[in-house]
């Protein structure tokens, strides 16, 4: 199989890898949560090439996670802004960082710390049971087909 196939799969996390997974969109999706807006904001912060960059930003402005807002004209430049469906990609965020600090901060600690603005308290990422609150551990959950499972009918 191809990697641009991957999106054609009957599997949520081929499909989200199709759209996010390769190593600048992510933190494309980073500097975003972070404030980061412009074009050469972006560009000053992640190192990358200009070309990559506008790539990124066009595919995400595509897929509905970004939506282009311009801020000034002649000529015409646009800041990037999450979407709804952007926003939702936090969690995601929040599970690689706590994933990362664990396991890839080679003893330095984690390089940034999140509070909850809303008790005050420094918080770690953690999942959690929709239902019953408690902490989801893979040895506690099992999977079945969903709703979302297409059947061939021929």
């Amino acid at each position: 199989m191809k990697w641009q196939d991957v999106g054609g799969m009957t599997c949520s996390v081929a499909r989200s890898l199709s759209l996010i997974g390769d190593r600048w969109t992510l933190l494309v999706i980073r500097n975003a949560f972070l404030g980061t807006r412009r074009f050469d904001d972006f560009h000053a912060s992640l190192g990358m090439t200009r070309h990559v960059l506008a790539d990124r930003l066009d595919r995400l402005v595509t897929a509905g996670v970004l939506r282009k807002e311009a801020y000034q004209e002649r000529p015409t430049r646009y800041e990037y802004r999450l979407t709804e469906m952007g926003r939702d990609l936090y969690p995601v965020l929040l599970a690689l960082t706590g994933w990362g600090d664990k396991w890839l901060d080679e003893g330095r600690g984690a390089p940034l710390v999140y509070q909850h603005m809303t008790c005050g308290h420094m918080t770690k990422p953690m999942m959690v049971c929709s239902e019953c609150r408690e902490p989801v551990n893979p040895r506690e959950m099992t999977v079945m087909a969903g709703p979302g499972l297409a059947v061939n009918q021929s």
